[in-house]
């Protein structure tokens, strides 16, 4: 789930969900069920935290499906958009990702020999990587969706220390070179980094995505 990562590393307020994050990548090989449920959850505390923060009242008693639908309706998506639409595709995925976990969960209801055995065989029907890739990318969508309406305090950004990104700051200074005011030159990464900090964190998010892709395709 890189690219949930390094959102979560853009963004400190979602850092809790590692979590999470730190479940699905620990159970991948060993009990699939304990990533569906640890997915299902991921996806619903987002939502949760953005229907909280826009002031969108749950009663406790909605679906995860319901809850990722009120959630698209927070960010500002009517439900005539494309956009909503596709979050309600999105919704009935994560309903269908807590069925799936009743399928094949080892502890839900109990399970007979042969039917922990045939647990097996859905996970490989349905592909586990698949589930786990698409719940990545989805909470990728509402974190960053979110945080474009509802950008981090100056104060946040500032927590970055300019020197800790050397391969970023030098690959910036390659595209746009120094910028010359008489006497006085300054390298295009600084200017970026004192002037516009979340612009930087931004770029900063962007060159360590595109190296993540790059390096998992190698």
């Amino acid at each position: 789930m890189d690219r949930l990562k390094l959102l979560l590393e853009n963004y400190s307020r979602w850092q809790p969900l590692y979590e999470y994050i730190n479940r699905i990548e620990g159970f991948m090989e060993t009990d699939f069920s304990i990533c569906i449920e640890n997915s299902k959850s991921l996806l619903e505390s987002i939502a949760k935290e953005i229907c909280k923060q826009r002031g969108q009242l749950l009663d406790g008693t909605e679906s995860v499906g319901k809850i990722l639908g009120y959630s698209f309706g927070c960010l500002g998506y009517p439900p005539t958009s494309t956009i909503r639409q596709i979050g309600s595709s999105v919704a009935n995925v994560g309903q269908q990702m807590g069925n799936f976990r009743n399928e094949i969960g080892t502890t839900s209801h109990g399970r007979t020999l042969d039917e922990l055995e045939k647990r097996k065989t859905s996970i490989q029907t349905l592909t586990g990587n698949f589930l786990v890739e698409s719940t990545d990318l989805v909470c990728s969508f509402l974190i960053e969706a979110f945080e474009t309406d509802n950008p981090a305090k100056k104060a946040e950004a500032e927590d970055l220390v300019y020197g800790d990104n050397e391969e970023f700051n030098e690959d910036w200074d390659q595209k746009f070179d120094e910028f010359e005011m008489g006497e006085y030159s300054f390298p295009a990464s600084e200017i970026l980094f004192y002037n516009d900090p979340n612009a930087y964190k931004a770029e900063l998010y962007s060159f360590n995505l595109n190296k993540s892709d790059e390096e998992n395709n190698n």
